[in-house]
C-alpha cells in the first residue's frame, strides 16, 4: 500500500494500530490513488509518431514517384523528397496510398490471406498527411499527459496498444478495398477510458460538465476527420470502446468516503470499503466484455468475416464521398 510506502520513506514502522472504521494514525499525504507520475511514454509515443512519418515522407519522395500529370503537383515543393501528393490524392497533405501499404498500413488482403497480422498494430503508428498527424498528436498530448500523470505509463500504455489493436481489429471487419493507417483508434481509446473512469470514480469529481465538455469537443474534431479518405472511424469506434472497457478495469480508484479520511482527524469514523460495490460490477462486466470482445473480433478477421453483410449503410461512417474525392479509392 502507498500508506506503507510512506511510512518506510519516513523512517516509521509499517505496523500500524488501526481500528477497524476509524482513521489511522498516522496518515501522510501520499496516500492510494493520489500519486503524481512524471509522464514520459506519452511524449515517447509522440516523438516516435513523427518520426514514422518523416520516413514515410521521405520513402514517398513524390517528386520522382508522382507521374500523373492530371493529379496535379506535388505540394509543398520546396521540400524536395519530402513535398506531399498532390490533394487529389491526399488532401491531408501526406504520402501516397502505395507508400503507406508499403510501410504497414492496415490491409485486410493482406492481413488475411497474407498472414500479416502485424498490420493490426503497426498501421496505429502511421499516418495519412500532416493534418491527421497534428490533430492526432494534440489531442494526445491534451488527454495522454493529464491521464498518465494520474495513472502512471504501464495502465495508460496498456490501454492506449489494445485500444490500437481493438479500432484495427473493427477496421478489418469493415474495410476490405481500402487502407486505414492513425494512431486515432488508440487516442480515442484514451478518450474512452477517460470517459468510464469518470463514471467508475465519480464520487470523487466535482466539476463533472467541464470533463464531459472537453471529452465531446475532442471527439468532434476527430470524427470529422474521420469522413475523410486514409482515415476511418471504424477505428475510432473500435478504440473508444476498447478503451471504455479497459477504464473500468484500470483506472478505477478509492471512492470519496475512502478518500476523506486523509482529510480526517485521527480516530474520526470512516469507512472501510475502500471501493464501492457499483465499481466492482462494472470492472467484471467490462473485463469479461473486453476479453469476450477480442476474442470474437479476432477470430471474425483472421477468419475472413465481412462485417458489411450485416449492415449495408455502416460504410459512410468511414467515408463520405464528395466532388473532390471517391471513397473507393
Amino acid at each position: 500500500m502507498a500508506t506503507s510506502r510512506a511510512d518506510v520513506e519516513k523512517g516509521g514502522s509499517t505496523k500500524m494500530k488501526q481500528e477497524p472504521g476509524k482513521v489511522p494514525q498516522p496518515l501522510y499525504p501520499q496516500h492510494e490513488g493520489e500519486r503524481e507520475w512524471t509522464p514520459w511514454l506519452v511524449p515517447s509515443i509522440l516523438v516516435a509518431n513523427i518520426c514514422v512519418f518523416v520516413v514515410a515522407m521521405y520513402y514517398n519522395n513524390c517528386p520522382a514517384h508522382n507521374t500523373k500529370a492530371r493529379d496535379g503537383q506535388c505540394v509543398a515543393r520546396f521540400l524536395h523528397r519530402f513535398s506531399f501528393q498532390p490533394l487529389r490524392q491526399n488532401p491531408l497533405l501526406g504520402p501516397s496510398s502505395a507508400t503507406l501499404e508499403k510501410m504497414g498500413a492496415l490491409v485486410w488482403d493482406k492481413v488475411v490471406h497474407g498472414n500479416q497480422g502485424w498490420r493490426l498494430v503497426t498501421s496505429m503508428w502511421m499516418h495519412a498527411g500532416l493534418l491527421h498527424l497534428l490533430a492526432n498528436m494534440l489531442s494526445l498530448l491534451f488527454i495522454g499527459l493529464r491521464l498518465e500523470q494520474q495513472f502512471g505509463y504501464v495502465r495508460i500504455g496498456a490501454i492506449y496498444l489494445l485500444s490500437g489493436l481493438g479500432g484495427s481489429v473493427l477496421s478489418s471487419l469493415f474495410i476490405r478495398n481500402a487502407i486505414s493507417v492513425g494512431a486515432s483508434g488508440a487516442l480515442f481509446g484514451l478518450l474512452g477510458a477517460m470517459l468510464s473512469e469518470l463514471l467508475s470514480n465519480w464520487t470523487i469529481y466535482t466539476n463533472k460538465v467541464a470533463a464531459v465538455t472537453t471529452l465531446l469537443f475532442v471527439i468532434a474534431v476527430n470524427l470529422v476527420l474521420g469522413i475523410l479518405p486514409h482515415v476511418n472511424n471504424f477505428a475510432h469506434i473500435g478504440g473508444f470502446l476498447t478503451g471504455f472497457l479497459l477504464g473500468f478495469v484500470l483506472l478505477m480508484r478509492p471512492h470519496f468516503g475512502w478518500m476523506e479520511r486523509y482529510s480526517l482527524p485521527a480516530g474520526s469514523p470512516c469507512t472501510a470499503r475502500k471501493y464501492l460495490a457499483y465499481q466492482w460490477v462494472l470492472m467484471a462486466v467490462a473485463l469479461i466484455l473486453a476479453v469476450a470482445g477480442f476474442a470474437i473480433g479476432l477470430a471474425m478477421v483472421f477468419r475472413g468475416s465481412n462485417a458489411n453483410d450485416s449492415c449495408s449503410w455502416c460504410h459512410y461512417l468511414s467515408c463520405v464521398p464528395t466532388a473532390k474525392w471517391k471513397c473507393s479509392n
